[in-house]
Parts: structure tokens; sequence; C-alpha cells
């Protein structure tokens, strides 16, 4: 079996799971709605507020609902007691992480393509130039789920992981929800071309600079 075959085979399976049981998509659904709901009711009284407000609101709850998300990248295998079983077989430990890396991103993506035009509703703004606000979730989640796949990893055999994850992963992903921030409200505001095509280079360099790094230490973190 090729490293590729084995990174969409981890791929598909990990969609298929989630297809099966929709247990992760409820939830992180449900708790982003709460989130953007709460805010909004929140900051309702000032309307130049809710504007200002909106892409942080878009990123933190897409920020949330994706540590739900990955905090179970490796829970089915960890409950049928295959995790070690998966690092014992004979394939690149990349292509495992890879695997994850790629359902997490898509998993993100699409939470993303929902959550944003949720919240650009609640908060009455509208959404301008579609194509580099797309660009912009493509961009931010990536980065997001290269973290947060690794970060699962590390914590996956810890007992505490779920409170582990967030405390741990946070502090390195902020850049990334920094500037996806930033792009997002220069896309709404209409702001200079220039900017956010800045913002969306720095996404990049980030998502490279994380990309190589999680994927040459993911070996050593998966180590018994």
């Amino acid at each position: 079996m090729s490293d590729l075959t084995t990174l969409f085979t981890i791929t598909r399976k990990d969609v298929l799971q989630e297809l099966r049981s929709k247990a992760v998509t409820v939830a992180t659904l449900f708790f982003a709605a709460v989130v953007i709901v709460i805010l909004a009711f929140a900051l309702s009284e000032d309307r130049d507020l809710m504007t200002l407000a909106a892409p942080g609101v878009m990123w933190v709850a897409l920020a949330f609902a994706g540590v739900i998300s990955a905090a179970q990248s490796y829970q089915n295998e960890l409950e049928e007691n295959a995790y070690e079983q998966l690092l014992l077989f004979p394939i690149p430990r990349a292509s495992i992480f890879l695997g994850k890396l790629l359902a997490n991103w898509l998993y993100m993506t699409l939470l993303g393509v929902v959550i944003v035009p949720v919240t650009a509703l609640f908060f009455n703004v509208s959404l301008k130039n579609l194509p580099l606000l797309f660009l912009v979730i493509i961009l931010g989640t990536l980065g997001f789920a290269l973290i947060a796949t690794f970060y699962a990893a590390l914590t996956a055999n810890l007992r505490a992981r779920e409170s582990l994850l967030p405390v741990l992963m946070f502090p390195v992903v902020v850049p990334v929800i920094q500037r996806a921030v930033f792009a997002t409200a220069e896309i709404i505001g209409q702001g200079d071309i220039s900017f956010i095509l800045g913002h969306l280079q720095v996404l990049l360099a980030f998502d490279l600079v994380y990309f190589v790094v999680c994927t040459a230490l993911f070996h050593f973190v998966t180590e018994e």
C-alpha cells in the first residue's frame, strides 16, 4: 500500500465514521450556535459594535467548535483499543498524521462555510468578496487543523486529554486565528486589497511552518 493510499484510507475512514454517527457534527454545530446567539444578543444594543465584533465571533465560534472536533480525532481508535495497532502498522507515521489532518481540515472548512454566513445573519453584516473570504477560511482552518491534529495526538493517551488539548494548542494557534480575524474584518469592511493579501500571505506562511514542523515531529510525539 502506497503512502498516498494509506493517507486517503485514513481520511476516508474518519469521514465515514462521522457521517454514520454525526456525534461531532451535532456537538460542534450546537456549541457554535450557542456562542453566536449569546454574543449577538449581548451586543444587540450597539449596531456598530456588532459589525466590529462579527469577524472575531466567527473565528471564536469556529475555533472552539474545532477543539471539540480535534479532541475526537483519535477517539474511535482509543475506544476500540486500535490506536497502538495503528501506530505499529508498517506505514510512515506522517501518513497517519496527514490522513487525520485532511479529515479535520475538510470538516473545519465545511464548518466555517456554515458558521460564517450564520454569524453574518445574526450580526447583520453583508458578506462581500466571497472568493477571498473562502480563501481566508481555507488557510485559517488549515493552520488550526494542523495544530489541533498534532496536539490531539500528543494528548491522545492522557487521561485529561479533553482539558489539556485547548490549554496546549491555543497559545500556538492564536497567531493564525488573529490573522484570520484581521483578514475577515478587512473583507467585510471592504478594506484595501493590499492589506487583505498581506494577511493571507502571513496565514500561508504560518501554515507552511506548522505543516513542516508538525509533520516532522509527529513520529516523535507518538513514540511509546
